[in-house]
């Protein structure tokens, strides 16, 4: 057997086999401790709701684990399977020059990916979700994002991978850090563009009802160097009940937005406190910082690939017939998330760091109380658990337990 074929194969089932681990740890530990809420919580959540967080979190975790070995079958097909061949033989079989044969293989490739992967979400929308009460995707708009995400994907892959295939072709033995500038250059205007013209084809953006309470967030934010002249609210209710805030964008293009599901439960104390930690993530520059780690990796990836296409036997041990820069393009897509599976604590340990960072800036310009209220709502609101198997989180969460957050944030209440 071919030695790329191996070691494929080995890296596959050793990432296969951790991650069935530790799902099943998370689903032992929720059933171990559902009958009891953590101490400090007992007089906010009752245990018939705490039960709830851990059925939803061992529903969510078993299909997980059920969607990472379906794609772990699918991912052999694609390669040693001889999926990628397949896809790249029909589309020279067309006559078509070598450059649209090679952006046709790749999107065709993206495109029936993504229309595998729909049966899968299908089912966590109107099964899981919706047993839980979270989902309101109805089937209308389910197909509607569908087809809009194709339409979305053809239109910004087609000439980013264009570009990338004509800088492998003529760009020399260097082509791998030529193209990484190209994608880095797409990560830093997608970052800006992404709240402006994407995000909108898909929500609704509206400013907040409570023009006073508006007032009070925009002083906020420009006290913290954040010159920013509103606050948007995203129709997140069209899709879930799950509420949140997230901060997005670049330059002109930073944006701090709330979701209404999360409006309708917190108080005025509790909406600052909150946006108080997103100004915290641009003010610490934490998107800056991920865009930098992106390059780094991204780089590594580049680099490795170049290598490896000159090995004889790379890409006959993936089961591709016919090596072409669209065929190792590809090949990088697929087999990265296996590599990153090795790197994800890392960068889940970086993100809760940054996490209680945000807290941090938050509690220096709010009131702390008021972020853990909110904090705490959000939690009950999510269903989420307050605790989980240390060793799941290390590798799946991106932000810190709720009991860590606060009691990081009582300190600073009262130092």
């Amino acid at each position: 057997m071919n030695g790329f074929t191996v070691a494929f194969l080995s890296m596959l089932g050793a990432s296969v086999a951790l991650r069935v681990w530790l799902d099943g740890r998370q689903v032992a530990y929720a059933w171990a401790h559902r009958q009891a809420v953590p101490a400090p919580f007992q007089h906010q959540i009752t245990v018939t709701e705490y039960q709830r967080t851990a059925d939803y979190a061992v529903a969510k975790t078993r299909f997980g684990t059920v969607v990472m070995l379906i794609e772990a079958v699918l991912l052999i097909g694609w390669t040693v399977g001889g999926g990628l061949d397949l896809v790249d033989r029909a589309w020279r079989a067309s006559g078509l020059p070598p450059l649209a044969v090679g952006v046709g293989a790749i999107v065709a490739t993206l495109l029936l990916m993504r229309l595998l992967s729909l049966p899968l979400l299908a089912y966590r929308l109107f099964a899981i979700e919706q047993r839980f009460g979270f989902n309101r995707v109805t089937a209308p708009l389910f197909a509607s994002d569908a087809v809009r995400k194709a339409a979305l994907l053809i239109i910004v892959a087609s000439p980013l991978t264009a570009l990338a295939l004509w800088v492998m072709e003529n760009g020399g033995s260097p082509w791998w850090l030529y193209l990484w500038v190209l994608w880095m250059g797409f990560f830093v205007v997608k970052s800006w563009a992404y709240p402006i013209m994407v995000a909108p084809l898909f929500n609704r953006f509206t400013s907040l009802r409570d023009a006073k309470l508006e007032r009070q967030i925009v002083g906020l934010l420009n006290r913290c160097g954040l010159l920013l002249d509103k606050v948007q609210v995203m129709d997140g209710s069209r899709r879930s009940a799950h509420g949140n805030a997230y901060f997005t964008g670049i330059g002109g293009g930073k944006r701090i937005v709330l979701l209404d599901t999360l409006v309708e439960v917190l108080d005025a104390d509790e909406i600052k406190a909150v946006l108080a930690h997103e100004a915290g993530h641009f003010k610490r520059r934490h998107l800056h910082k991920l865009l930098a780690a992106v390059a780094v990796a991204m780089l590594a990836g580049l680099a490795l690939l170049a290598w490896l296409i000159g090995e004889p036997g790379f890409y006959g041990g993936l089961g591709v017939s016919r090596p072409s820069p669209q065929m190792a393009l590809a090949l990088l897509i697929l087999l990265l998330p296996i590599v990153g599976v090795f790197v994800k604590p890392l960068a889940m340990a970086v993100s809760r760091r940054m996490e209680f960072e945000a807290d941090d800036f938050a509690a220096s310009q709010a009131d702390p109380r008021a972020l853990i209220r909110a904090l705490s709502k959000l939690h009950q609101r999510n269903a989420l658990m307050l605790t989980s198997d240390p060793l799941y989180s290390a590798f799946h969460h991106s932000h810190p337990s709720l009991p860590a957050r606060q009691e990081r944030l009582m300190k600073a209440a009262n130092p």
